[in-house]
């Protein structure tokens, strides 16, 4: 991948891929569209990060840094990156931004991040020093575009991390504005790549409008949680969550750092200000708080001087903290897949964990999916749980039904599996059940590892001029 990438890599102390990262570099340095789902905490943020840096030192500049000197000599100062990475939260976007310097250390390629509610004018002049590789926010992104400071005329590598919270709810019309309505290179001309450790059939569906020809890429469990994660469900009245959730904080290991996760912003104010005035280090990040407030509880969590987070949805996708050794849902979610993204805040890249979620008659909708979930990986079912779920089952007359909370295509690995398999989608996108590159599984989470895929890919070296004068 050149000497930048991997004397950067060895920088890092990475040793040895993850399994994502194995499967997703060869098809990204391949040019080849990509979905792929991945447990939380499996590496997925280099796995696109490094192969598209890689081919940025080989290919250069190219048209990108003569259209900026051509719009400087007016007196105008607009950017153009070759690498767009989009993602949901402020705090994802600064992470990736953080994981992109690791990797263009030392060489002329400038990542730069923008983020809604921070400063724009800081930002517009971060920009202005360069930048090859953007990570934004599709709000500010849009804004940004608007004031004339970025253009996507060269665009060559697009990536939506979080696909399918990017795509579902409001974020889809502002995508489409970037993608579809402004000057992006068209599908095709440009490679997209979509990670998630979620994707419903659905966004798949939807999914298919931003990507060419793509390869669908499954690795582990996709969809399920990670074994190193200990997964406890207790019955907790709502009057008695407080005083059960002081007994947890109480047992926790000195130095370790506990997540607590609520449904509502005013929840999370309650919470925190409970926990100070019972003498807990405690502070609490939601939507409604300013970028510098969330940025400084992040950074006393992240520390230790409090150890305690309570959190709304905002830190429930992405977020990379070590030493998060427990997960408290202290509210559960309404759908499987948030509660999937919560708890894998905990057990990352190996690492050992534990989520302890409060389940009461409120989450009764949520009890089948719950049950399978622990099944799939191997946890203890208490009884009451059982009888809650087939409870439900026999209410409803039957297993099936649709929407965002139920598990999209059935079996074990929802969200893992590449709907082209059984549905050939209409109007193209893929041929339908394609070949496998390497004998793989096309059906993702029913084994380690799945590809599916519309042809055949060739890993393109490239010339070995350094554009870069490195």
């Amino acid at each position: 991948m050149g000497e930048i990438i991997m004397g950067n890599i060895a920088l890092t102390r990475y040793t040895r891929p993850t399994p994502v990262q194995k499967y997703a570099i060869p098809i990204i340095i391949g040019k080849r569209d990509l979905m792929a789902c991945a447990q939380t905490g499996s590496g997925k943020t280099a796995a696109f990060l490094v192969p598209i840096l890689s081919q940025i030192y080989l290919e250069g500049p190219g048209e990108a840094l003569l259209a900026a000197k051509d719009i400087a000599r007016f007196g105008r100062r607009k950017q153009y990156p070759l690498a767009l990475v989009l993602a949901p939260t402020r705090e994802l976007a600064s992470q990736i931004h953080e994981e992109s310097r690791k990797f263009a250390y030392r060489s002329r390629v400038r990542p730069c991040v923008v983020y809604g509610g921070a400063d724009i004018g800081q930002q517009i002049r971060e920009l202005e020093r360069g930048c090859h590789l953007l990570v934004a926010t599709p709000g500010r992104l849009v804004d940004m575009m608007e004031r004339g400071k970025i253009g996507l005329e060269f665009t060559r590598f697009l990536v939506l991390d979080e696909a399918d919270r990017m795509l579902d709810m409001g974020f889809e019309p502002q995508i489409r504005k970037i993608v579809e309505q402004d000057v992006m290179p068209v599908k095709g001309e440009r490679q997209t790549l979509m990670f998630s450790a979620t994707f419903p059939r659905e966004i798949q569906m939807l999914a298919r409008d931003f990507l060419e020809d793509y390869i669908f890429l499954a690795v582990g469990r996709v969809g399920s949680t990670s074994e190193n994660i200990t997964q406890k469900v207790v019955w907790v009245e709502e009057d008695d969550k407080r005083s059960f959730l002081l007994d947890l904080l109480n047992a926790a290991e000195v130095e370790s750092l506990t997540l607590v996760f609520v449904e509502t912003k005013r929840g999370a104010d309650a919470l925190e200000g409970f926990l100070y005035n019972e003498g807990y280090p405690s502070t609490s990040i939601h939507g409604d708080r300013s970028q510098r407030d969330r940025e400084e509880a992040l950074h006393h969590f992240r520390s230790g001087k409090c150890p305690i987070l309570v959190a709304t949805a905002v830190a429930a996708r992405g977020l990379d903290i070590s030493n998060v050794k427990h997960v408290i849902n202290f509210d559960l979610p309404s759908d499987i897949e948030e509660y999937v993204h919560r708890i894998g805040r905990t057990g990352r890249v190996g690492n050992l964990g534990l989520a302890t979620s409060f389940f009461n008659m409120k989450n009764s909708s949520l009890a089948r999916d719950l049950m399978d979930l622990l099944v799939e990986a191997h946890q203890e079912v208490p009884t009451w749980l059982e009888g809650v779920a087939y409870g439900q089952q026999s209410r409803s007359g039957a297993w099936g039904g649709g929407g965002r909370g139920k598990r999209s295509g059935g079996g074990g690995a929802f969200g893992g599996r590449d709907y082209r398999t059984t549905h050939g989608p209409p109007g193209g996108g893929g041929r339908k059940g394609g070949p496998s590159p390497g004998g793989g599984s096309s059906r993702g989470g029913s084994g380690s590892f799945g590809f599916s895929d519309g042809g055949s890919y060739n890993r393109s070296r490239g010339s070995s001029v350094d554009w870069w004068d490195n």
